[in-house]
């Protein structure tokens, strides 16, 4: 059994709903991170898609309504058994039991604005909202309400040295907190 298996992490990004917003790189880094440690990988998005665990449909954003209490209800398990790091925008719908540390990535607003308009699926009020989510320092707020203060973090999200840095430092706390609690 991996010592890693322990750990719960969930990292949010700026705007849509990790809580942070989408296009600030948590995919990218949640992905290495599980490659790098052990961890499980759970995207949020993809979970809710394979499940169908929707609520109706945005017209204005043009996207399927989370269904959280059925997202929720199907982490349950796996969250029990540890080693799990969970990607979304969004972080009130999750227990604060879950999770060791959270990481709120945070990107330039310019930068994101880039980010975004590349996608195909983020345009006019969409792209809009989740920039100034990101400008407002939203989902950090929620991660803040949400969660024990000392347990969220804001990490940059610049460029491809700030992701290597996220990840140096998050493999690192999580060697210390196995050590620390083992």
């Amino acid at each position: 059994i991996r010592i890693f298996k322990v750990i719960q992490l969930l990292l949010f990004f700026v705007f849509d709903v990790v809580p942070g917003t989408p296009g600030v790189g948590k995919t990218t880094l949640g992905k290495e991170l599980a490659q790098r440690t052990g961890l499980t990988y759970v995207n949020i998005g993809d979970l809710a898609q394979e499940g169908q665990l929707y609520d109706g449909y945005d017209e204005e954003y043009q996207c399927p309504i989370l269904d959280e209490d059925k997202v929720v209800d199907e982490l349950e398990d796996q969250m029990g058994e540890g080693g799990v790091i969970v990607d979304y925008h969004g972080c009130d719908l999750f227990p604060e039991r879950w999770f060791h540390i959270v990481f709120v990535l945070r990107t330039d607003s310019s930068q994101l604005y880039t980010r975004l308009e590349g996608r195909s699926n983020y345009t006019g009020k969409k792209l809009q909202d989740n920039v100034q989510c990101e400008i407002f320092q939203t989902i950090y707020e929620e991660a803040m309400e949400a969660y024990k203060h000392e347990i969220v973090h804001q990490l940059p999200s610049n460029t491809p040295e700030d992701m290597e840095q996220n990840l140096d430092q998050i493999v690192q706390w999580t060697e210390q907190w196995i050590k620390d609690n083992n």
